[in-house]
């Protein structure tokens, strides 16, 4: 019992903190720290919800749709060899939402976010080609770079941030592993890769 609860509490964290919600909250963190927290509210809710449809919402319901027609459920599909065109999926919806984004001329930062979670996408599906890397990870570590690259560039104290980030991104990687979704080395990895690629882009972009 206490090992289906175990597995239970991994499945829900898994599900939660899905790979698709870095620029969501890449962006409240810009709308709270940085001069855009003097935008409308109806300005920012109108960006969030075109992340929100084009970063979480369509590039799930479609993987979940790609799943039930190939009859897997979620372990089968995360073996590596069958990663490939939920990544390609998440790609092009990351893509069509940066082109809305600059169509209307969005602030030039607000792409940055859109930009740093597609790098990590691209590069996590080039490595999987040999290696299977946790995306997982990988976009916990992005959020922790983009906020310490923030707080450089906006001057706010990061240290409870980067606390609770660092814990929860324990608490993601431990359940990758439960589930024996990933290895440390790939949670690790994929973190680490997040990390440096969101801080790269947000400082020097």
């Amino acid at each position: 019992m206490d090992n289906k609860r175990i597995i239970l509490a991994a499945q829900m964290v898994s599900l939660v903190f899905t790979p698709f919600y870095l620029p969501l909250v890449g962006l409240l963190l810009l709308f709270l720290f940085s001069g855009l927290s003097y935008l409308t509210w109806s300005y920012k809710f109108s960006v969030l919800l075109v992340v929100y449809v084009f970063t979480i919402l369509l590039p799930t319901t479609l993987i979940h749709l790609y799943r039930r027609y190939q009859g897997w459920n979620l372990i089968e599909l995360g073996r590596k060899e069958r990663r490939m065109v939920p990544y390609l999926i998440s790609i092009l919806c990351y893509f069509a939402c940066y082109y809305v984004m600059a169509h209307y001329r969005m602030p030039h930062i607000m792409g940055n976010i859109l930009m740093t979670a597609l790098v990590i996408q691209v590069t996590c599906a080039v490595i999987n080609i040999w290696w299977k890397i946790s995306t997982h990870s990988a976009a916990i570590g992005g959020v922790t770079g983009a906020v310490i690259g923030f707080s450089l560039l906006f001057f706010f104290n990061p240290i409870w941030w980067f606390c609770w980030l660092t814990l929860l991104s324990g608490i993601v990687g431990s359940a990758r592993m439960v589930l024996r979704q990933h290895s440390l080395s790939q949670v690790v990895t994929g973190f680490l890769l997040g990390f440096l690629i969101a801080l790269h882009i947000v400082l020097f972009t």
